[in-house]
């Protein structure tokens, strides 16, 4: 992104974001930005699979509920809502507002699939969503 984005924009970014500069298309277009989180997964503050981390513009909308269940657990890399919204940019594109767009009709799914994803978890179910997820990086689908 651009120098300076957060201060120019909205939180949540569309495919066609004036923010985002050419290398960043790149490396969002093949999930190179999500490199670096391997070294967050490698100093114990994320794991490779669990909820998302998200702003805390969006925690702030969770019941005290579901910030109990959302961050009672280890952030990762990727998890069952990654997978359903891993297309997000191109949902978003056109929006006037996409920061509402997604407030209002993306993250109550995910949410929902976080708190699912939470009480049910167990190593199986991660290595599958592991799976899953390189699959889709390496197919594009």
């Amino acid at each position: 992104m651009c120098e300076g984005a957060d201060k120019i924009g909205p939180p949540s970014t569309s495919k066609d974001d004036p923010r985002i500069t050419n290398i960043g298309k790149f490396l969002r277009k093949y999930k190179l930005d999500e490199l670096p989180q391997l070294f967050n997964v490698l100093k114990f503050d994320m794991a490779l699979v669990g909820p998302r981390p998200t702003l805390p513009c969006v925690i702030e909308t969770l019941t005290q509920k579901e910030k109990s269940i959302i961050l009672s657990v280890r952030p990762g890399i990727t998890d069952p809502a990654s997978l359903w919204n891993c297309n997000e940019e191109e949902r978003l594109a056109g929006s006037f507002d996409p920061h509402k767009k997604f407030m209002e009709e993306i993250y109550p799914e995910i949410k929902r699939l976080q708190i699912e994803y939470i009480k049910n978890r167990n190593f199986l179910k991660d290595i599958i969503i592991l799976t899953k997820t390189m699959w889709r990086i390496v197919t594009k689908k």
